[in-house]
């Protein structure tokens, strides 16, 4: 038996596949691809696979991974051509090897948000002074008792940094963001969030996460 990880790109209608049904279509492909994989020992056996860091529904990534153990004698080129034959269009596997670092390492994500306006200019200086303020709430969901409320949430604590501009007509953020276990700010709430106190209706957006990191900024692989 060896472990592997598998890195992959989720792009395009994939990006509106969830966590759960990610999960769904690795476990058919493996299957379809004929991949003899270790299933967990106790009472109700799976197939072992490890996700580093679920991603946001309707967020496209070029950087996800989840880890398998294998029982088959099989080549990492092989396995990438088989599962990339047998997955659906829009997932697809970039990378297969075995050192790789665990998933606790994850300390921050690069995200780029791509945002059309009817007009970009007021927008990007509406964008700019939320992300200069010296805090952002935002609105999480919440309970009191039995009820569901909002709660008030200062999220600028989890921006690292971030550059703004205009590019080919669009308003594009690149922004790096406190990820992992501890700490981690979901990329959704913080599109929310600005597009709720900048007072804008948008055209158009492109959520992409570009790549994880350490804690000493080195790319997590």
């Amino acid at each position: 038996m060896r472990e592997i990880r598998i890195r992959f790109s989720k792009t395009g209608q994939a990006k509106y596949i969830s966590h759960l049904d990610i999960n769904r279509a690795f476990s058919r492909a493996l299957t379809r691809a004929k991949i003899n994989l270790w299933y967990t020992e106790g009472f109700n056996p799976h197939p072992f696979m490890s996700f580093s860091l679920p991603l946001s529904l309707g967020v496209e990534s070029l950087c996800e991974s989840v880890d398998i153990r294998i029982l088959d004698d099989i080549s990492d080129a092989e396995i990438k051509d088989r599962l990339n034959a047998v997955l659906p269009e829009g997932i697809r596997i970039v990378d297969v090897y075995e050192d790789f670092l665990d998933s606790s390492e994850i300390a921050y994500s690069d995200y780029v948000y791509k945002l059309e306006f009817k007009d970009n200019e007021k927008a990007l200086e509406r964008i700019n002074a939320v992300l200069e303020s010296d805090e952002i709430l935002a609105l999480k969901k919440g309970k009191k008792g039995k009820k569901r409320i909002l709660k008030e949430t200062d999220i600028k604590q989890f921006i690292v940094k971030y550059n703004i501009s205009l590019r080919d007509g669009f308003v594009v953020l690149n922004i790096r963001l406190l990820a992992g276990s501890e700490k981690n700010l979901n990329p959704s709430l913080l599109f929310d969030t600005i597009i709720r106190l900048i007072d804008m209706d948008f055209e158009y957006k492109e959520i992409s996460r570009i790549s994880l990191l350490t804690k000493d900024f080195k790319e997590y692989k």
